[in-house]
């Protein structure tokens, strides 16, 4: 290589200084995976020139039967040498992919890092650390690439200690790809050893689907000149997901997982199927342990890795599954998608929505699995992606009876508030006679579960669901009824038990009703335009006053996510119910004064927005009135 030229000293961006920190000081236990990273990046970069050399075929410069990895090492030097002819890097790449982290969630990940290795080696494996991983071993790292398709005077040499800096020059680099130099710390002589990265090769990357090729060894006789190097190939190099099931061993599916999904973590369950017939396409599917930093941005790039007849495509092909599946990783390769194939094709391609249909089948099939066998890991899976699966049955109705089983609830019968009872469970534990779901929506589990609409259900000993994401209330306007019951929202409307109330229930409700009506036309006339409907009502047994809301109405949490997002939101009104049997409201129903009515009325109403978590309209109203009936009763 030439003189360099052009040289450059630049800086690391902060969170590159913060992650090489950790890494050197977290993932000292498992040294050996800056190996499976750098073959994992070099393998990349090859898939990438193949792609782009199916457009521009002059980029692969002699050919695709070369393509390799080569791994070597220098004990005298004590240096390990890693060098791909993939799709190579010019200057500003460079300095844009080893001197930035552009991952979306990047502010996210340096936030919930602890200073605790164990926790933050956890982070470090769920954001991804790829080159960077080099510096647990080296304590200096030098790398000379040069794009395809660029004349070798545009070849470029980076080098850094892994601390505050690094540097950037331009070289002459007669072949394409990128070389890497990891210059070993003085304890880490042990890697500049062929047996000892034989073995790590084959236990981490053995199902890279590319030669990886290490210098054979050879016996030079004393005095005599040692021959060129002979290199062989240490790896199956046949792609993991064209072998048959039962030849792949767990850790192999595991250490492919890793490899696609930059983890460190292994997959909760994975899923590797060959479709023949009609269509001919071999999957393999993985479900992460843990969700990614980005998961809530649904612009976020997501997707599968698109191969057509093993060679490889597109990264991230978003068209395979639906976007609330977006968490699961994996590859598809397909006989019958032509090699030219773009984003834009597939939105509009017939096979692909065949393809789509039954992927997503073949994962919701494998969560269900993973719930009915193992339900404590589905429980796992389920803190982790819960509120993305609630995404579902507003996008996937064909598989909404489906994905509703698998979803998991807070409920009555659980105490503290851990989303753990599925539908099944909750309609096995149904009362006898119940044809109803029923659920109540809020802002907190602690609102909730002490919400006055449970009141007649704990009296009658009937579970209902609680639930408080915030994505809950739009969940249940997409999801009508389960097993054939149907939903109930227990704040909404008039409240309806059905079967569960006996035959004198009903007729002392209707007599209340009847005995009431004077002081129903009282408080509608004392809360005016504050309501739409005054009534006495059949879900309270201890608390004097409720809010419901009406049964076509918007409710509180829908309101609130349209309000945020800078919608107009249409008004509507409570209906006000009151208890007739409490001592508040008889004593309501005797007061002579009018005035001393109207303020009372408005009092319980503020006291029955509070219990429903609802803000009130006129703080200081409420305290007036309070203050002023707390005089009353001291005198």
């Amino acid at each position: 290589m030439s003189v360099e030229t052009q040289k450059e000293t630049l800086g690391f961006q902060t969170e590159v200084k913060q992650l090489l920190h950790l890494m050197i000081h977290s993932l000292y236990s498992n040294k050996e995976i800056f190996l499976r990273e750098l073959i994992s990046n070099a393998s990349d970069a090859v898939d990438k020139l193949r792609f782009e050399a199916l457009s521009k075929p002059e980029l692969l410069e002699g050919g695709a039967d070369q393509l390799k990895i080569r791994v070597s090492f220098d004990k005298d030097a004590n240096t390990v040498t890693l060098e791909d002819n993939g799709i190579g890097m010019n200057r500003d790449d460079v300095i844009t992919h080893l001197g930035t982290i552009a991952k979306s969630g990047t502010a996210d990940f340096m936030k919930n890092l602890t200073g605790d290795q164990k926790k933050d080696s956890h982070l470090i494996g769920q954001f991804g650390v790829g080159f960077y991983s080099a510096f647990i071993v080296a304590d200096k790292v030098d790398v000379y690439s040069r794009r395809a398709g660029t004349p070798a005077s545009e070849g470029v040499h980076w080098s850094s200690k892994g601390e505050g800096e690094f540097e950037v020059a331009n070289i002459e680099k007669a072949e394409r790809g990128t070389k890497i130099v990891l210059h070993l710390k003085s304890g880490e002589s042990e890697f500049a050893d062929g047996w000892r990265l034989r073995n790590i090769i084959k236990k981490y990357s053995d199902h890279i689907a590319l030669p990886i090729e290490l210098p054979k060894e050879q016996t030079v006789a004393e005095g005599e000149e040692a021959p060129a190097l002979e290199w062989e190939t240490v790896n199956r190099a046949s792609a993991l997901w064209t072998r048959p099931r039962t030849e792949v061993k767990d850790e192999e599916y595991q250490e492919f997982y890793k490899h696609i999904a930059h983890d460190f973590e292994n997959p909760l369950a994975w899923s590797h199927n060959k479709v023949e017939g009609k269509l001919e396409y071999s999957s393999l599917l993985y479900v992460p342990a843990r969700a990614p930093f980005d998961l809530y941005q649904r612009e976020a790039p997501k997707g599968l890795k698109l191969y057509v007849q093993r060679v490889f495509v597109m990264d991230q092909a978003e068209s395979f599954l639906p976007l609330y599946l977006r968490f699961i990783k994996g590859v598809i390769d397909s006989n019958d998608l032509s090699l030219n194939v773009s984003r834009e094709i597939l939105q509009k391609d017939p096979i692909i929505d065949s393809m789509k249909s039954a992927l997503t089948k073949r994962v919701l099939d494998m969560l269900e699995k993973l719930a009915k066998n193992e339900p404590e890991k589905y429980q796992g899976f389920w803190k982790n992606f819960g509120q993305v699966m609630k995404e579902g049955p507003a996008e996937d109705f064909a598989n909404k009876e489906k994905i509703a089983g698998l979803l998991r609830f807070a409920s009555t019968h659980e105490e503290g508030g851990e989303q753990v009872v599925s539908l099944a469970q909750y309609l096995e534990r149904a009362k006898e006679g119940q044809d109803k779901i029923y659920y109540l929506t809020g802002e907190s589990y602690a609102q909730v579960k002490n919400s006055p609409h449970l009141e007649v259900f704990r009296k009658k000993g009937i579970e209902v669901l609680l639930l408080t994401d915030r994505i809950d209330e739009w969940l249940m306007s997409y999801l009508s009824e389960f097993d054939g019951k149907s939903f109930v929202d227990v704040a909404r409307g008039d409240l309806d038990l059905g079967n569960l109330d006996s035959e004198e229930d009903k007729k002392a409700a209707e007599e209340a009703a009847k005995a009431k009506e004077g002081l129903v036309e009282r408080i509608k006339s004392a809360l005016g335009e504050s309501v739409s409907e005054v009534r006495v009502s059949h879900r309270l047994t201890d608390s004097p006053a409720i809010l419901a809301i009406g049964e076509q109405d918007m409710g509180m949490q829908m309101r609130q996510i349209l309000e945020a997002s800078g919608q107009k939101v249409p008004e509507s009104k409570p209906i006000f119910e009151f208890n007739p049997a409490h001592p508040l409201i008889e004593k309501l129903d005797a007061e002579q004064s009018e005035e001393r009515f109207g303020d009372l009325s408005h009092i319980l109403f503020d006291q029955a927005a509070l219990a429903s978590g609802d803000s009130l309209k006129d703080p200081a109203a409420y305290v007036r009135r309070l203050n002023k009936l707390l005089v009353e009763l001291s005198v």
